[in-house]
């Protein structure tokens, strides 16, 4: 049995209404010796794939866990909440794809089970707010003393709903992917890693192409946001490891129109599309996915591209 000092919580409930209060409170009544951080309640509403992305980028820096995350537009039906077990932590959540990119970034997944145990539910069981009803009360019981098999059946880990990895694609002095996510302040977060960018030439004071659509643009690639004039474009490689566009104090997002999902390259210098299998640069560690998400590239490939031509 593993007791757990922490239960960490991420959500689109937002901050106006007493959804993430009731959570905290169902916790606090069940294992009141385990603090919560909250990660966040402003994912937007239903967008799975950024609450994804925010855990996947946030959970390295957390203490060992009952992490639990609710973007859940299935609640209700017949989609199944689980607990999964992965680097010394349990993330317990809908099994819709939002834990699947933590649970990689954590060593994978070592044993999973669907929640059917409704002793360790809320007596009373809503169709609309299984966060407070099902996850949290689930959650604060392993946090506590019950055994992860008791959460429920155990399922096999292949079963569980994944999301497809971020994909990138680099080619010759080129890479290519798309838009990640979109921050407060505007900043573009793409699927390229810092790794891909080194491995294509961009270094911190070179210059960057960025290709998106018909549209073509120069920008300085470099390590900070304050090493080019307010209101200039930057290309930089952010905390979590990734390349990422911001204007320096204002919104790169606005300006340039790209909303998550944008197909993005960027490069050097123009280069052909040939495809090429890359050589091997060594690194320090870096974003989570900085080893899935490329395809195998080879000679023979052809053309290849994330879905059309960027």
């Amino acid at each position: 049995m593993t007791r757990f000092s922490y239960l960490s919580f991420l959500t689109d409930y937002g901050l106006e209404d007493g959804f993430v209060a009731a959570c905290h409170g169902v916790a606090a009544r069940i294992a009141p010796h385990a603090g919560i951080i909250d990660v966040t309640h402003l994912v937007p509403p239903g967008d799975v794939r950024r609450g994804a992305a925010v855990l996947a980028q946030t959970v390295s820096y957390l203490p060992p866990a009952v992490h639990v995350a609710v973007v859940d537009p299935g609640v209700g039906t017949a989609r199944r909440g689980v607990a999964v077990a992965a680097g010394g932590s349990v993330f317990v959540g809908p099994d819709n794809g939002l834990l699947s990119w933590a649970v990689t970034a954590s060593g994978g997944a070592a044993r999973a089970f669907s929640l059917t145990n409704r002793a360790l539910w809320l007596e009373r069981v809503t169709a609309t707010f299984h966060g407070r009803d099902i996850f949290m009360p689930v959650a604060a019981h392993l946090a506590a003393d019950a055994e992860l098999s008791s959460a429920g059946t155990e399922i096999d880990v292949s079963d569980l709903v994944t999301l497809p990895a971020p994909e990138r694609l680099v080619r010759d002095s080129v890479a290519e992917g798309e838009v990640l996510t979109v921050d407060r302040f505007g900043n573009i977060q793409l699927t390229i890693t810092a790794s891909d960018a080194a491995e294509i030439g961009l270094t911190p004071g070179a210059s960057a192409l960025i290709r998106s659509g018909p549209h073509e643009l120069r920008i300085p690639y470099r390590d900070m946001f304050g090493a080019v004039a307010p209101g200039e474009l930057v290309a930089y490689a952010d905390s979590a490891g990734l390349v990422s566009i911001a204007v320096n104090g204002g919104n790169a997002a606005e300006r340039l129109g790209l909303a998550p999902g944008a197909r993005v390259s960027i490069g050097a210098v123009p280069q052909t599309i040939r495809l090429i299998r890359p050589v091997h640069i060594p690194r320090g560690p870096g974003a989570w996915h900085d080893d899935i998400g490329r395809p195998e590239l080879t000679a023979a490939a052809g053309s290849a591209s994330l879905g059309g031509e960027i």
